[in-house]
């Protein structure tokens, strides 16, 4: 079995806030993004709310590449956003606004996941880091995640970002994950002997119905189905 290069992405999604109130914004300037795009090509899209924007960095070699391309992509998207009189927040939940006044951006895949989970996703001002390793052996990828959720509560517990909620002090250091295990296929992953075995697994809920393809399954840890990588999904936002 070849050794996994273990390359690294990391994803975050950011909140965005007017820069007088700070309140959260409930429609994104229609420049924004293109501005995003422009300067970040590629790194940079829409979330499900209007209130939030996705980076991505690219295939890196080390966690220090990793590191130093993060913080490319925040000071940029801080940039764009401070010349739309907008600030950005690198947190898992925003500390008061309100959930029931945020506006669904315009896309096709989110209009069907809006229409199949409803008041559940609508709710999800929330935002999260995503860390990509590349496994490129299938099973090997799978073996991994069976090992890899035992750590899982610690990523958490180093990464929380989210005590409050709604202008309430929520007693738990990250509230994001008690939103977040609300929507349905979250948590701990199932446990499988094989990649083989996953697949069956993704099959069979697909052919029932339940779901379109793997990306509508959101464990903390996953096999991703557009990189050979394995996903790791439980982390709140850094702050720093």
């Amino acid at each position: 079995m070849p050794q996994p290069s273990f390359t690294i992405g990391i994803e975050e999604e950011y909140l965005l806030v007017d820069a007088q109130s700070r309140d959260l914004i409930h429609e994104a300037p229609p420049t924004m993004l293109t501005a995003c795009e422009k300067a970040l090509e590629g790194q940079v899209t829409p979330e499900f709310l209007q209130c939030q924007i996705e980076v991505g960095t690219r295939v890196c070699a080390s966690i220090a590449e990793a590191r130093n391309d993060l913080a490319r992509l925040r000071k940029t998207v801080a940039g764009v956003a401070r010349d739309h009189g907008l600030a950005m927040i690198a947190a898992s939940t925003h500390p008061f606004a309100t959930w029931g006044a945020q506006k669904r951006t315009p896309k096709e895949r989110y209009e069907v996941i809006e229409r199949d989970l409803q008041e559940v996703v609508r709710r999800l001002v929330i935002s999260g880091m995503h860390v990509h390793v590349a496994v490129e052996d299938d099973d090997l990828r799978i073996d991994l995640m069976n090992q890899a959720a035992y750590i899982l509560p610690h990523l958490l517990a180093l990464s929380t970002s989210s005590p409050f909620w709604q202008g309430h002090d929520t007693g738990l250091k990250s509230y994001r994950i008690a939103v977040w295990d609300e929507m349905p296929r979250t948590g701990l992953p199932e446990q499988f002997d094989s990649f083989g075995e996953f697949q069956r697994h993704v099959d069979v809920l697909v052919s029932a119905g339940l779901i379109e393809d793997g990306t509508k399954i959101w464990w903390d840890v996953r096999p991703s189905v557009r990189f050979p990588t394995l996903e790791v999904r439980i982390c709140d936002i850094c702050t720093r």
